[in-house]
């Protein structure tokens, strides 16, 4: 189990990326989801003992994160947003390197490890391949695999499908499905249908802090008759802005179908939306927009 409490972090800008973050994360997958922005990255980075907090404390298990980071750091599989390689090595050839950046020093247990990793990621048949001509989604995969040397028991993996196409995405996520039975994975997103098909467990990061949290299913049920949605057209939409809370607009054979949230039925055709995930997420960042701008006044 990880366990956070009054994580902060503030750069030597005053950005306040962190703002007193309290999760308790169990085995299993957890999603973190947040907007561009939010603080998601430097969390990420925080838990990884990449950079250390302004205050606040981190354990995983019996481990002081931020006293001990090179014992976290034994047991962590670690996929950042911006992964990179040596792009003309093979797979199989930068593979066998991290495992000796990662201790295991036998030839065999190299092999074993790699041939293993290669072969629960999909990779096998392009083991001699050069990384830099592997698609979008073959090099998430290879970072996960890379994640895996060691067998970690904390994975976390930040914004791991963002431009990847359908086919790729689907595939990525069930191999992470499968990846995070036994072990506690982050997965930190801007992309609520990753958290919706594979989180039994989630918070909402923004502006620092931590909005919302819990179960999926429970949250969705907790915003059931809250969220209100009609059609308009486009050129009635600023209108609508100025006398309701929008919360998300998309299109749909030329017209909009706009969500508003209330806490009563707020007339003009508006009827009750059965609600989603995405709707518990965007309902969510409006109420803190809503306490920022209070704040600020």
């Amino acid at each position: 189990m990880l366990q956070l409490s009054g994580v902060t972090h503030v750069y030597p800008n005053g950005t306040r990326a962190l703002d007193d973050v309290n999760l308790t994360i169990p085995t299993g997958m957890f999603g973190l989801l947040g907007p561009n922005g939010a603080g998601k990255s430097t969390l990420m980075r925080t838990v990884a003992t990449l950079q250390t907090p302004t205050a606040g404390s981190i354990r995983f298990g019996d481990i002081d994160v931020i006293a001990e980071p090179e014992r976290l750091r034994e047991t962590l599989g670690y996929l950042p947003q911006d992964f990179g390689v040596y792009p003309r090595v093979s797979a199989y050839d930068m593979l066998d390197h991290m495992c000796v950046l990662k201790g295991i020093a036998s030839a065999a247990d190299r092999k074993a490890t790699v041939e293993t990793l290669l072969n629960q990621t999909n990779l096998w048949a392009v083991r001699g391949k050069a990384i830099a001509g592997f698609s979008g989604g073959m090099r998430q995969r290879f970072g996960i695999a890379q994640a895996l040397i060691g067998n970690p028991r904390l994975i976390i993996v930040d914004e791991p499908t963002a431009g990847l196409d359908p086919e790729e995405r689907n595939r990525f996520l069930n191999l992470l499905a499968e990846i995070g039975e036994n072990v506690v994975v982050i997965l930190s997103t801007h992309i609520v249908e990753d958290v919706a098909d594979l989180c039994p467990r989630m918070a909402v990061l923004a502006a620092g802090r931590i909005q919302l949290e819990g179960a999926p299913l429970d949250l969705i049920e907790r915003a059931r008759g809250s969220v209100w949605g009609k059609t308009i057209r486009r050129d009635e939409l600023e209108a609508l802005k100025a006398s309701h809370e929008v919360i998300s607009t998309r299109l749909f054979a030329g017209r909009t179908i706009v969500h508003v949230l209330s806490d009563h039925d707020p007339g003009a055709g508006f009827e009750p939306v059965p609600g989603g995930l995405e709707d518990v997420y965007f309902a969510t960042l409006a109420k803190s927009r809503r306490a920022t701008t209070a704040a600020a006044a």
